[in-house]
């Protein structure tokens, strides 16, 4: 009986209901069309930018999040300014001039109570989180470009310049430097899981792996472009993802440097920067063409693009530690804040609506092979430039696809077809 009578008078009318499919025999019909009404008011709702994060004077080319607290941000800008932000205040805890020239790199401590910065004035410093004062200064030998502590327990950390250079926080000289060949390296990222790999990227188009237990690099593979930004994937280990100049990102597996396991092509520009969300399972990335796109790790096409109408080229990105989040810094000076789901709300749902909305996801789960819900995920609002060099990008790439036919067709054998996750690549070493 309790099942069938009301707790209090404004509680709904408990309603029996078979659950025979015989008696329900427009049931699949109904869920299709809950399932397509529910794909359109997410696309009718979403409303992905959060805020704008505004203080810096120059273009921001260097951002950081701490791994231990969710509110904290540190960017740094083209005219050598630091600041540390309270994300969820939107407000700088403190400013700081850095650095003579820009400031190129800016990364955590994995307990969040340093900071640590490089710049082109040759100057590594080392800033409390708490107060934002300047602990030391380290002079390296030659200007740097990137750095990235140790997720370990030990108080290393990297930087990238001529010469990829381990620190040590409790000395003023580099405690050992890897190099390869004679290009100079533009950025370095320790492995989240296994802590003694290190990725590195080179100004010759190359990606080298090093080995700090050997001290030496162990492999290297070159591209025919030129990879900007590099980022490891913290849930698989031998995995990471780069960001290329040919406007593609690239997700390889250091076990197996001649083929990527995926490439990611959707930009109309030269990709900048790429990150990783917490679980592995999304990545966010930044191009040049003043679009940040989101990506199913395993997806060939983004799912979102964000954009605005002030937003100029996006230098830098970072996914939030609770991958609810995603910041990016942009040349004109702002940081800014969008929602990792587009269509995501801040704060509590009652329960009917957390269900309601299980039920919504799961139907466009369930539906999401259908022609119409495909065009629905699929569609993507973008400004007229990106659409015009998008339109210009496929009659290219049509064009090259003629051409490659007509030579296997009339040529002499020799150039066979190869499969775009090996064509970028060059020489593996």
């Amino acid at each position: 009986p309790a099942d069938h009578t009301r707790e209090r008078p404004t509680d709904l009318q408990p309603v029996p209901r078979s659950m025979k499919p015989s008696l329900h025999p427009l049931e699949r019909a109904r869920e299709y069309t809950r399932a397509l009404n529910a794909a359109k008011l997410d696309k009718h709702f979403a409303k992905p930018f959060v805020a704008a994060l505004e203080g810096h004077m120059d273009g921001v080319c260097a951002m950081a999040r701490c791994s231990a607290a969710l509110n904290s941000l540190a960017t740094g800008a083209c005219d050598g300014e630091l600041i540390r932000w309270r994300v969820a205040q939107r407000t700088a805890a403190w400013r700081a001039p850095a650095h003579h020239g820009f400031c190129r790199g800016v990364a955590f401590t994995r307990d969040g109570q340093t900071v640590i910065t490089c710049g082109d004035d040759k100057m590594v410093k080392v800033w409390d989180d708490i107060s934002g004062a300047c602990r030391a200064s380290l002079i390296s030998p030659s200007t740097t470009v990137d750095v990235d502590t140790h997720w370990g327990g030990d108080p290393l950390f990297i930087t990238a310049g001529v010469d990829a250079q381990v620190w040590d926080l409790g000395r003023s000289k580099p405690v050992h430097a890897f190099s390869w060949g004679s290009g100079s390296f533009t950025r370095a990222r320790f492995n989240p899981v296994e802590h003694s790999v290190v990725l590195s990227l080179t100004t010759d188009r190359g990606a080298c792996l090093h080995d700090m237990r050997a001290g030496a690099a162990v492999r290297r593979v070159t591209f025919q472009t030129r990879a900007n930004g590099c980022a490891w994937n913290p849930m698989e280990a031998f995995n990471f993802c780069l960001a290329s100049e040919d406007h593609n990102l690239y997700t390889m597996d250091m076990r197996r440097l001649d083929r990527a396991l995926m490439v990611h092509e959707d930009h109309v520009a030269a990709c900048l920067d790429v990150d990783y969300a917490p679980d592995g399972q999304s990545l966010a990335s930044a191009a040049y063409d003043r679009s940040v796109r989101l990506w199913d790790a395993r997806g060939a096409r983004s799912r979102d693009v964000y954009h605005t109408r002030r937003m100029q080229r996006i230098f830098c990105v970072r996914v939030t530690g609770d991958a609810k989040y995603v910041a990016t810094g942009s040349d004109d000076t702002n940081v800014r804040l969008w929602r990792a789901k587009a269509n995501d709300r801040a704060g509590t749902l009652l329960p009917r609506e957390a269900a309601k909305s299980q039920y919504s996801e799961a139907l466009v789960a369930r539906h999401k092979h259908l022609p119409e819900l495909k065009r629905l995920a699929r569609h993507q609002h973008v400004p007229r430039a990106i659409l015009s060099a998008k339109r210009r990008k496929e009659v290219m790439r049509k064009s090259e696809q003629r051409k490659e036919a007509n030579r296997r067709k009339h040529g002499d054998g020799s150039s066979g077809k190869k499969p775009a996750r090996e064509a970028r690549i060059w020489q593996v070493e």
